[in-house]
């Protein structure tokens, strides 16, 4: 889950750069691309941070409703029949 959140965030963050740096600001491929590259690292490694982060939330809380389905203390859902 933590990967697929960094890739996801890094590819569409290395598009906007290349679009807004090549297009609109009228820059050099080289500069354009670079800045891209490292806008691109910079966000994939916020997106493993916060992937891994949110991976271990929805684990512990699964975790916690288990719990307590085991214990009784949870009703499950009433049925519409």
């Amino acid at each position: 889950m933590a990967s697929r959140i960094a890739a996801v965030a890094s590819l569409i963050v290395f598009a906007v750069c290349l679009v807004v740096g090549g297009i609109e600001a009228d820059n050099t491929f080289t500069t354009t691309v670079m800045r891209a590259l490292t806008a691109m690292l910079a966000t994939m490694v916020i997106g493993l941070v916060l992937g891994s982060m949110a991976s271990k939330m929805l684990k512990e809380n699964l975790k916690s409703h288990e719990e307590k389905f085991k214990k009784g203390l949870a009703t499950p859902p009433q049925s519409d029949r």
